[in-house]
């Protein structure tokens, strides 16, 4: 007995110090972040942006940031609305989602809600996360094709290495596919992984590089020289490719939608929204339009920002196809196809306070949520197109900015919603 209380004594000694060098160890990160943070403001010589860059909050999360930003100076306040509910018929069963959204843009969140409302009256619309992978395209040159192509076999030979490689360097991801496309005397290997809950950006690099070094190893002919990326994987870039692929999750969202809900809602009918398309389609095609949209990337980035994804992506994932039709019964059908989500519910900017609090919003935050996230992203995506088109059918989208960005009075020859 003695001999216990001795060792639970140590023990709890051994805790308490623990803890103890922990809390300094805490302490110290945050007043070398704030000396930091000093040194740079006094080189700005700028105290009136620094009162408004810098408040309390963002001195009291300065060490939070050590692992997103670099430079750290403060924290930039987006205005934060929400939209819907909208009710979502996901892969795992129907809810209904309160969306935030992150935008200086007026008018914005109002057309997003009312999307939703009518997505949401009309029973919800469904979703689907039909594929998945994330690509990183290494690319080695040689000094002939003879090379290239003995490479090309060694490396479709060597998949069971390959793929063994991955779980050495992360937890969640997994290897895919591995394809190789040969160009004159350079082989472009397209890696493909899944990546968890996570977007995977860096997972899918760190991998990548060592399955590089790995092939490199083992390789009969030795490249010239090599780069991990190569600019064929699409990252972060609209690219037609990946309109018959996927680039992080593809996601389709459809909807019938009744007549009468059309018109009370939207003062428009069916057959005007779908001639709308039809223009709008080719206006794309004489543009050079990758797809056929109105305006992917206006949700998307307002949800990317409120919810700690890589904004960047947008430039990807607003590529995609919205279709409108009129159904045999006069209704209206809509659907939404994007093949290149590139989201998370953990790593990255995730675990961000203001970010984290948004994905509590939504009810998805960690682990066992992404796909729930890119299924409101097509959801929110969705609503969007139906509002804006829904818009310029009737007549009211100048009018309706003018109204929420200018306060003058919203004049409609219709009731208003």
């Amino acid at each position: 007995m003695l001999e216990d209380a001795a060792s639970g004594a140590t023990q709890m000694e051994a805790s308490t110090k623990t803890a103890s060098s922990t809390e300094t160890l805490a302490i110290d990160a945050v007043e070398a972040a704030a000396f930091e943070i000093a040194k740079r403001w006094n080189r700005l010589e700028s105290p009136a942006a620094k009162a408004v860059i810098l408040d309390r909050k963002a001195r009291e999360n300065a060490a939070l940031y050590a692992n997103n930003i670099e430079g750290y100076l403060g924290t930039v306040r987006v205005p934060l609305g929400v939209a819907g509910p909208i009710r979502i018929n996901g892969g795992k069963g129907t809810n209904e989602y309160s969306v935030p959204l992150a935008t200086t843009e007026a008018a914005l969140v109002a057309s997003y809600n009312r999307g939703a409302r009518l997505v949401t009256a009309a029973g919800g619309c469904n979703v689907r996360v039909v594929d998945k992978g994330v690509s990183r395209t290494p690319m080695f040159a040689f000094q002939s094709v003879v090379e290239a192509d003995q490479f090309a076999d060694f490396v479709a030979a060597n998949s069971v290495r390959i793929t063994d490689v991955v779980p050495r360097i992360t937890r969640f991801g997994r290897l895919k596919s591995v394809r190789t496309i040969i160009e004159g005397n350079h082989v472009y290997v397209d890696l493909r992984y899944t990546t968890g809950d996570a977007a995977g950006q860096n997972m899918v690099t760190f991998a990548s590089d060592a399955i590089c070094r790995c092939l490199i190893e083992h390789s009969p002919v030795t490249p010239r020289y090599w780069f991990l990326e190569a600019n064929l994987s699409g990252d972060k870039k609209a690219t037609s490719q990946c309109l018959a692929g996927v680039r992080g999750k593809r996601v389709v969202a459809d909807i019938v939608i009744p007549a009468a809900l059309v018109e009370r809602v939207l003062h428009t009918t069916p057959a005007r929204m779908t001639e709308y398309w039809c223009a709008g389609a080719l206006g794309g095609v004489m543009s050079g339009t990758t797809g056929v949209q109105g305006h992917f990337a206006n949700g998307l980035a307002a949800l990317y920002l409120a919810c700690g994804q890589d904004v960047a992506c947008v430039a990807e994932s607003a590529t995609g196809v919205t279709r409108m039709e009129v159904t045999d019964s006069g209704d209206l059908y809509t659907s939404v196809t994007l093949p290149n989500i590139i989201v998370g519910t953990v790593g990255g900017g995730t675990g961000l306070p203001s970010a984290r609090a948004c994905l509590d919003i939504l009810g998805l935050a960690g682990a066992g949520n992404s796909e729930a996230f890119a299924e409101v992203c097509a959801g929110i995506v969705l609503a969007g197109e139906l509002s804006i088109i829904g818009a310029f059918c009737s007549g009211d989208f100048a009018a309706a900015h003018r109204c929420l960005s200018r306060g003058e009075t919203m004049q409609r020859s219709k009731e208003d919603d």
